[in-house]
């Protein structure tokens, strides 16, 4: 990672110079609005060339920074791996191969801690799949499925084992996912994570409704195995009827879907957790190679008892296949443009699998080398999670524009811009303002959401609403910002989504500014 000068860092870290009335009084009369009165602001925009301050509220105090979390740990990897790296997922044969082709022994897939793991691969190898609304997010939202293939990764295997020579496997199938330890993801999406991953593990539920009321609706799913089973009961509605789709999951692999959803409406789409990725990257990798013509003895749906091997052990087993992944840099963007929980609680795991390591804590001691070796001010940051989900990860608005000044230092910044949501364009902040406002593709920003429930007035609170990036204005000024409010409490005029426009209206109001340089 670039090091800005320790001057720059300093002049961020001092007091601004009193803001043009005009823009404070603008922004000060958004964020004193009613319905904040309980909250708490923590803002500053500041001049991305020369660090000048333009507007600041309570900058050095620490906030509930919510997914903008995903920013320090994507800058912390990106200076772990740089932007080329590429995941190596290899697979080893252990026993003889028979000049027929038949391995008397075993296939051992050893996952990389690869998050995407084909499931995102486009026709460019060097390119990955995004939704707007990720289908992580499915089951609280408007989600679309990327037109890719879950299964591509074990296919592209498979087909490496067929060409290598191996037309048989007498022994079993193996997967290794000892890189890094079983962890919890905070926030929407997969519980946990392991080295094994497969389609972000959610199993995609894909409803589409009959053409006329009172017929069933089509219940579809991907990625498809013998070992996924739906019982699916919906069926279709009147026009304009609100869907109903219920998931449970009835055991391993088991799950019903039920409910209802209305004629002429679009295809819902809904997400079901995978409860065992090894296991079930086990048996897509079995039918891969089936799929591929090659025999294997071993049962799709349930493991031997063949031991893995110890880590030296694999010096002396030959390679038969490998899958290379996208450059990191292509899981850079789809974390941020998507806030994905899964790949956010990847990026600490994969920063100490680097050093030997298996925990998330220790990937957390490797990003905090990381960003101290930036000059970043981590007196005024606490995280104990890559994603934002714990209560603990806070940061001051000065300490993130500080990140971002880190970031804008780089060489390719403008690779690195690129991955942050676009306002009115894409990723989360695609339908925040409409694509005719002004602001509208001059704002590159990391959104950021974290709610919990005040049982006692039976109302979500929204602990953190935060946005994080530059804000280009209209004489084509770059500013850096970040804008967090915390505790706010919902109700039924004021949503999540409204205070996400809240937000985005102060970016709007700075892009129209003028202030004297």
């Amino acid at each position: 990672m670039n090091r800005p000068p320790v001057a720059l860092l300093l002049l961020l870290l001092a007091p601004a110079a009193p803001a043009a009335e005009p823009l404070a009084k603008k922004l000060e009369a958004v964020m004193d609005a009613a319905e904040f009165k309980r909250s708490h602001w923590g803002v500053l925009f500041a001049d991305a060339k020369t660090g000048e301050v333009i507007y600041e509220r309570d900058a050095d105090k620490l906030f509930t920074l919510a997914s903008v979390s995903k920013v320090f740990s994507t800058a912390a990897a990106l200076g772990e791996f740089g932007t080329s790296f590429r995941f190596e997922t290899p697979v080893f044969a252990r026993g003889l191969v028979t000049p027929k082709g038949v391995l008397l022994g075993d296939l051992i897939l050893r996952a990389s801690g690869d998050p995407t793991f084909g499931s995102r691969n486009t026709n460019d190898e060097d390119r990955l799949a995004f939704a707007d609304v990720d289908h992580s997010y499915a089951n609280g939202g408007n989600a679309a499925l990327t037109d890719t293939d879950p299964l591509y990764a074990f296919d592209v295997l498979a087909a490496q084992i067929k060409k290598a020579g191996i037309s048989e496997v007498t022994g079993e199938v193996l997967v290794d996912d000892r890189l890094f330890a079983r962890t919890r993801s905070t926030g929407t999406g997969p519980e946990f994570l392991t080295p094994m991953v497969v389609n972000d593990n959610v199993i995609d539920v894909v409803v589409t409704p009959a053409g006329r009321a009172g017929e069933r609706a089509r219940v579809t799913h991907r990625p498809e195995s013998s070992v996924i089973t739906i019982d699916a009961e919906v069926s279709t509605a009147e026009p304009g009827t609100p869907p109903v789709v219920m998931l449970n999951q009835t055991g391993s692999g088991q799950y019903t879907v039920r409910g209802s959803v209305p004629a002429k409406g679009r295809p819902i789409v809904r997400g079901l957790p995978v409860d065992d990725p090894t296991a079930l990257g086990r048996s897509l990798f079995v039918e891969a190679l089936r799929r591929a013509g090659v025999k294997v003895a071993a049962a799709v749906a349930r493991a031997g008892n063949a031991p893995l091997p110890a880590p030296p052990e694999y010096l002396l087993l030959p390679p038969v296949a490998v899958f290379h992944s996208a450059p990191i840099a292509e899981l850079f963007k789809v974390t941020l443009k998507t806030s994905n929980n899964l790949y956010g609680t990847a990026l600490p795991c994969l920063m100490a699998a680097k050093y030997g390591k298996t925990t998330q804590e220790e990937g957390l001691r490797v990003q905090q080398r990381q960003l101290k070796g930036s000059g970043l001010d981590l007196e005024s940051v606490s995280l104990t999670s890559g994603t934002g989900g714990n209560g603990a990860d806070l940061a001051t608005p000065r300490a993130t524009v500080q990140l971002l000044q880190v970031l804008r230092r780089r060489d390719d910044w403008e690779t690195v811009r690129g991955w942050f949501p676009t306002l009115g364009v894409d990723g989360t902040l695609a339908k925040t303002v409409d694509r005719e406002s002004p602001a509208a593709g001059k704002v590159f920003a990391k959104t950021g959401t974290y709610v919990w429930a005040d049982t006692l007035n039976g109302r979500p609170l929204l602990k953190s609403k935060s946005l994080a990036g530059m804000v280009v204005t209209e004489s084509g000024r770059e500013l850096l910002f970040a804008v967090f409010v915390n505790d706010v409490p919902l109700g039924p005029n004021l949503s999540i989504d409204k205070v996400g426009r809240v937000l985005a209206r102060l970016c709007e109001i700075v892009h129209a500014d003028r202030p004297e340089r």
